[in-house]
């Protein structure tokens, strides 16, 4: 994908013979890189999970001029400086090693999709409009729990405002929405297909903006309906804005699952954020989630985020092939799931976790692991009373008498309001239909197949799950491998110290019930 510079040659047969260099080089290509090749990119959610593993299996296995990435101001740091700070993250580094000007590749683009117009100044706005190829609108706030008014400014606004700039590109080739798989989570059955829903966004959005913040909050429960939260909702909404406006465009709609870490690409286990069921996870391992409400014959709807990326780049090859009139009937969607190819069970991958969890303790890990789940939201809640708040009250007192800032309580309280949040997805099962991802699958030559590994089929997930502990506990919580043996040293005193506690216990138990029994027939 390198090409040799022309321009300083003048020698008329050197030219030729370049030339026929480039050709040879440009034919080596696969056909997805040929698609990219030499493609100016727009892509909103770039700083976010998805888009850096997107920015960087786009520097590193294609041939992609420029990726305009939109970054808002945060923090007190400039839109170059987050850029700057991207770019030197860990994920990068095969890119590092391959280019070292991959940088330059990278442009910020001043803006928040929250704001009108989002936020774009009228020069970068013509600047896009005239250059880019192929649009990702990945940006949204994922936050299950997220203020209604907010959340609609982001995700339903915000892709309109994406919609109304691609509109103005003279080149655009494909523009793919990133959605979710869980849009229409409540419907039993979700097909790769517009759906029609019992509220209107635009509804959505005059009642809101006549609310006040409180007025929003007390009545978000009675907007959403039958959906779960405000970011399932608004990514519903969303799908109806681009039904209703999009007619003419080469747009796509991407549903990924649930997307958790790395499989294999750039390097297996990486991940950034503890999100969804790698947060459960995380605080499992870290000894402080025993119990949680769980269908162990539910299917864990996860798939790695590399093959996911690997399947947005194939999808927006794919709109931009499609011949069909480019009518919101024919707007292609994809179901990213592994439900249908390759399923995992909730009990498979708690087990998983629990288990590697034992090779890999957290050195921040306030006990040992001891994990179990239920159907049943009584005993849930019962478990949560004996294993969550008995022992936050005890430990929270214990802090009191040593003149320390109580915490345990809070800290359980916050656990809770995150784990009812993703209960509801660990409850419920889903019928999904992905015959789209399949297909696009099969038009993929077999170099492609390996360059853009995209097949749920192809993850092995005792292999994945392997490391998957591992990859939280030094991405996220930040722990070497060198401080493993330290780790697992206090993961035996914690065990060996959880064992003794019980057997007092139970102890305790015996002996004031053996009493009873003795003072009944004393009698």
């Amino acid at each position: 994908m390198m090409y040799v510079c022309l321009t300083s040659v003048k020698s008329p047969a050197w030219k030729t013979m370049m030339e026929q260099v480039n050709n040879e080089v440009y034919e080596s290509l696969s056909t997805l890189q040929k698609f990219y090749e030499g493609k100016n990119i727009f892509l909103t959610g770039g700083t976010g999970f998805l888009g850096k593993v997107l920015t960087e299996k786009l520097l590193r296995s294609t041939g992609v001029s420029t990726i305009y990435m939109l970054v808002r101001e945060k923090k007190g740091k400039g839109v170059h400086a987050r850029i700057d700070e991207l770019l030197d993250e860990i994920i990068f580094d095969k890119v590092k090693l391959s280019n070292q000007k991959y940088k330059h590749k990278v442009i910020g683009i001043s803006g928040d999709c929250s704001l009108a117009g989002l936020g774009i100044s009228l020069n970068d706005r013509n600047m896009l409009e005239r250059n880019v190829d192929i649009v990702f609108h990945a940006a949204a706030t994922v936050r299950f729990d997220e203020d209604l008014d907010l959340a609609y400014a982001i995700n339903v606004n915000g892709t309109k405002h994406v919609i109304n700039l691609c509109r103005n590109m003279e080149n655009l080739k494909a523009f793919v929405h990133v959605s979710t798989a869980y849009a229409n989570c409540h419907l039993a059955e979700i097909e790769e297909k517009f759906y029609e829903y019992p509220v209107n966004y635009e509804d959505v959005e005059a009642m809101l903006d006549k609310m006040s913040k409180e007025e929003i909050k007390e009545s978000t429960s009675k907007i959403l309906g039958n959906w779960p939260n405000t970011y399932a909702f608004t990514k519903a909404l969303a799908e109806a804005m681009i039904q209703d406006k999009t007619n003419g465009m080469p747009i796509g709609v991407f549903r990924p699952a649930i997307v958790v870490s790395t499989y294999k690409e750039p390097f297996p286990s990486w991940i950034d954020n503890l999100y969804g069921p790698t947060g459960a996870c995380a605080a499992v391992a870290s000894g402080l989630l025993k119990s949680m409400q769980c269908k162990d014959s539910g299917i864990a709807n996860v798939v790695p985020v590399d093959t996911c990326v690997a399947a947005l780049l194939a999808s927006a090859w794919d709109v931009s092939c499609q011949t069909k009139e480019r009518i919101k009937e024919n707007i292609p969607i994809y179901n990213y799931v592994s439900t249908t190819e390759n399923p995992i069970t909730w009990l498979e991958y708690n087990t998983f976790n629990t288990f590697y969890g034992h090779d890999y303790p957290f050195l921040k890990s306030i006990w040992c692991i001891s994990f179990s789940t239920t159907i049943s939201e009584h005993v849930n809640v019962a478990n949560r009373i004996v294993y969550h708040f008995i022992p936050a009250c005890f430990l929270d007192a214990l802090l009191l008498i040593s003149g320390q800032r109580p915490k345990f309580i809070k800290m359980y309280q916050k656990v809770h309001k995150y784990t009812a949040v993703i209960e509801y997805f660990c409850t419920r099962d889903w019928t999904f239909t992905n015959d789209n991802v399949q297909q696009l699958h099969e038009k993929m030559d077999s170099k492609d197949k390996r360059i853009f590994p995209m097949s749920m089929r192809d993850v092995h997930w005792r292999d994945y799950f392997k490391t998957y502990v591992l990859g939280i506990r030094q991405y996220v919580m930040k722990e070497s491998e060198e401080s493993l043996p330290e780790s697992r040293t206090r993961m035996y005193r914690l065990e060996l110290l959880n064992k003794t506690i019980k057997f007092v216990i139970y102890y305790i138990i015996a002996s004031v019930a053996w009493s009873l029994i003795a003072s009944v027939f004393s009698r």
